[in-house]
């Protein structure tokens, strides 16, 4: 039975989780790449984050070179195997191709793909290690912004450790984002790729817990704090304790890891928020099996973060979406969710975000049945984090030294989504591939600078 009908079978789960855009075909991407015009002041690396130089690995396809061809995407964005599957391209790259007008654009984003599965197949390694320089530097978390920090300091002569407080690295791209679009071996590559210069992983380690930022410090020239966002919030309603409450963030990664659940199997489930993680949950709760699933936001389809492929996506994959409606209170039956009580809202003033804010239309309370809530609030700041180094933030966003990724302290600098203020859409993976590396050169200049006026 395929999935969008009303229910799966346990054996067609495994399945439900392949990846769905299949790559393209050798004879299709040489078409594809030929359809290039290759401009000189190409808009698409303007638009792409990390400025991967696009017209020259789409020619390097055109002529056979995937080994260069994926040099070039490898050497700009250290997690480009990754992006070629999870970026918005069509709000990036592919949204400024040019011959957006005259046909449609190039497909980028399965050209990027074909070139890096290529190098996956092959086992290539582009890049090798820097002369040492006697610096040491640590690491803490080895998601994207860590992983692109390290491999630069990594080839300008570092002696690298990440510490991870996960088995593995790769951060949302191995444990966070969904398996039928990111597959998790298509992360641990790019984590070998890194490995491959002398890079140091420590897993299961905890900054701040299982070991202490005055040890770091001590131990270590610099420290770079790239340890992503934390949990799902609470949603602070009643009922939340029950069992079939989960957090979006450990849904997804329970399916990565671990062998797939049945429990979904023909049940309601009611994920609550709009933002990328959400969509996730709730395609994730399709192909699990579930026979209806609901997202319940706040605002409308104009505020919500998801990017328009992501929604577009969930709404081929069956989810419906119920608008201007926040819970109330998760009912239960013999201490499991039973149902869920909603209230409906309307849209007020706008926030210090500018978004307007949901207000509570009195006595407009509903129910409906469900047997599963998936929280997808967002998740918290690394507050305790950043206290423990005695940095300086707004909010749970480290504060930073103009142009530069330097916290308050001066031997401890931040990238990717610790350092991610919000708005209007989610963090993407690209723009914490470029962090990391930008923050990997500042680290350096300022070494540099400190060896010119010692």
């Amino acid at each position: 039975m395929a999935v969008g009908e009303a229910f799966v079978s346990a054996a067609e789960l495994f399945s439900n989780f392949d990846e769905v855009v299949p790559p393209l075909k050798p004879k299709e991407a040489i078409d594809e790449a030929n359809r290039c015009l290759y401009c000189y002041d190409a808009p698409c690396i303007k638009a792409c984050p990390t400025g991967i130089d696009i017209p020259s690995f789409i020619k390097k396809i055109a002529t056979g070179n995937l080994y260069g061809s994926a040099r070039i995407i490898m050497e700009t964005n250290p997690v480009g195997a990754s992006c070629a599957r999870v970026c918005p391209t069509s709000q990036l790259c592919e949204g400024a191709c040019v011959l957006n007008d005259a046909s449609k654009p190039i497909l980028i984003g399965l050209l990027q793909r074909h070139a890096t599965d290529w190098a996956i197949r092959n086992n290539a390694v582009f890049f090798k290690p820097g002369e040492r320089n006697g610096r040491k530097a640590a690491i803490a978390g080895g998601g994207p912004a860590g992983l692109s920090a390290a491999r630069e300091l990594g080839r300008l002569g570092y002696d690298v450790t990440v510490y991870e407080a996960k088995e593995k690295a790769g951060g949302l791209n191995t444990y966070g984002i969904v398996s039928f679009r990111l597959p998790q071996d298509i992360a641990l590559w790019e984590v070998r790729q890194v490995e491959s210069l002398g890079v140091k992983f420590k897993y299961g380690v905890r900054v701040g817990v299982d070991i202490s930022p005055q040890e770091l410090l001590a131990e270590y020239d610099v420290v770079l704090l790239s340890a992503g966002m934390g949990a799902v919030p609470d949603l602070a309603v009643e009922g939340e304790d029950l069992e079939g409450v989960y957090d979006a963030i450990t849904l997804v990664e329970d399916t990565k890891t671990k062998p797939l659940t049945t429990e979904f199997i023909g049940k309601k489930v009611a994920v609550i928020g709009a933002g990328n993680t959400a969509i996730d949950a709730a395609t994730c709760s399709v192909r699990l099996g579930a026979a209806q699933v609901q997202i319940f936001y706040r605002r409308t389809s104009k505020e919500m973060t998801a990017y328009d492929f992501e929604f577009e996506f969930a709404k081929q994959d069956g989810v419906e979406f119920r608008w201007l409606t926040a819970p109330k209170r998760i009912l239960g039956r013999d201490g499991k969710v039973a149902g869920l009580e909603l209230i409906r809202m309307t849209l007020g003033e706008p926030d210090e975000k500018g978004r307007r804010k949901p207000v509570p239309i009195e006595g407009s309370e509903f129910t409906v049945e469900v047997d599963y809530v998936v929280k997808a609030i967002g998740q918290k700041r690394q507050i305790p984090l950043l206290e423990a180094f005695g940095l300086e933030h707004r909010n749970g966003v480290p504060v930073l030294e103009e142009n530069s990724f330097r916290t308050t302290h001066p031997k401890v600098y931040a990238a990717g989504d610790i350092i991610f203020g919000g708005g209007k859409t989610d963090a993407m993976v690209v723009d914490a591939a470029e962090q990391g590396k930008k923050a990997a050169y500042a680290i350096h200049r300022s070494f540099e600078t400190e060896s010119q006026t010692a």
